[in-house]
């Protein structure tokens, strides 16, 4: 109900356009990736994947303090102490991702600049086998948008699906894990950022 009520929105405010959606099977599990610019990415996202890819995502307690967003949450988010990473946490999330199709992750953590990404993403598809999903938000114009009245124009580029084993393909690092998982996350930032530079060849444009 949500992303059919945020439809006509998207495509008169955003002028919303959407590529590369038909390449989600509907029986195969997902960890959306893209990056994170600013609180619009979320539903934009929901809208672009379409009712019936209904997305799940992965969100920082700190939200519910804004009550703009709190009745929202329980809905389609599960919620994680970032500061202090508990067990509880690590389970809510592991049931998340094994009983959610789709779950988005924005490696980042926050719409702020930051140099480093979250290894996240790999370790949960590292303990789930679901594939990775990386997606584009393309914008011309002033993003997050300048109130009331200018709203960039929004193209939502959805890539092939991939493995985690594909990812680590060729990956050489005597860092151990952690600097392994580093690596991983370097690599899955690249290919989300690569459907960029990509997207004059893309002809398949649609909502």
């Amino acid at each position: 109900m949500i992303v059919f009520l945020l439809f006509l929105p998207a495509k008169v405010l955003f002028r919303l356009r959407v590529s590369g959606k038909k390449g989600i099977e509907p029986d195969e599990g997902y960890i959306v990736i893209a990056r994170h610019r600013s609180y619009w990415d979320i539903p934009m996202l929901a809208t672009a994947l379409g009712r019936r890819n209904r997305i799940h995502f992965i969100a920082r307690k700190g939200l519910q303090k804004n009550p703009l967003f709190r009745p929202l949450l329980k809905l389609f988010t599960t919620m994680i102490d970032r500061d202090s990473f508990s067990k509880t946490d690590f389970r809510s999330l592991l049931e998340s991702f094994r009983h959610e199709r789709l779950i988005g992750v924005f490696p980042e953590g926050t719409t702020k600049h930051t140099p480093g990404v979250k290894a996240g993403a790999i370790h949960f598809a590292r303990l789930t086998g679901k594939k990775l999903l990386p997606v584009n938000i393309s914008t011309r114009g002033p993003y997050p948008p300048r109130y009331p009245f200018i709203f960039p124009r929004m193209t939502i580029l959805i890539g092939k699906a991939f493995s985690l084993s594909e990812l680590e393909a060729d990956l050489v690092c005597a860092d151990g894990r952690a600097g392994q998982n580093r690596l991983l996350s370097a690599r899955l930032m690249e290919r989300v950022d690569a459907l960029e530079w990509a997207k004059e060849e893309i002809t398949e444009i649609h909502a």
